[in-house]
């Protein structure tokens, strides 16, 4: 995991600098504050994983609790409850950013494309190198980037979580708002279903946090 030395000293270390986005005046519940000081850092990481982008990284997560402090008291009635919620809006939010960069600079998204390949590939070799599999023709980036690529969201969600960033399952599973026991299978799901691409075999008996 990145720590707070290593440049997103560009996301505000309180909710204050949020308190008056685009001119709106709020006040931010005590209980939004929990949520931003627990969550801010995991999902900063992850949108700067997935856009290759820190800055841009930032501005979407700025917008995700300009988003979330506007309808807190309703969101926290969601039946999926907030981190659910809060993860599903950062995923669009990231997405759109990705769509608007291609619409305009078509080159800076090329760019920024090529280096989520990078990043994904490393995410798969990272996932073999737990297992200790030796790769021979596995080892060809374009199988490992395809393998993983190719996963479901939640189950790609949860490598780069897990592979790229270190987190351990329980604060997967807090992130993302889902249950431990969930957040295990979808790793287990998609670590045999890039075996399964690239024809090795995972140890069965083999356990990992």
């Amino acid at each position: 995991m990145t720590d707070d030395s290593d440049g997103f000293n560009t996301l505000p270390a309180s909710l204050e600098d949020l308190r008056a986005l685009r001119g709106i005046r709020y006040e931010m519940p005590a209980t939004l504050e929990a949520f931003y000081r627990r969550y801010a850092r995991a999902q900063l990481d992850y949108a700067a994983t997935i856009l290759r982008d820190k800055e841009a990284a930032a501005t979407v997560v700025r917008g995700l609790y300009h988003h979330l402090a506007m309808g807190w008291t309703a969101i926290q009635l969601e039946g999926c409850g907030p981190e659910l919620y809060a993860w599903r809006t950062l995923k669009m939010l990231v997405e759109a950013h990705t769509r608007q960069t291609l619409a305009d600079n078509p080159r800076q998204a090329a760019l920024e494309a090529r280096d989520r390949s990078l990043a994904i590939g490393q995410v798969a070799r990272a996932t073999l190198d737990a297992y200790r599999i030796r790769m021979v023709d596995a080892q060809s980036p374009v199988g490992l980037y395809t393998a993983l690529a190719a996963l479901p969201d939640r189950q790609f969600d949860v490598m780069i979580l897990h592979y790229e960033l270190g987190y351990p399952t329980q604060h997967i599973a807090d992130i993302m708002g889902l249950q431990p026991g969930t957040v295990r299978t979808h790793r287990r799901l998609a670590e045999e279903r890039i075996a399964a691409r690239l024809g090795i075999d995972l140890d069965a008996d083999e356990e990992r946090e």
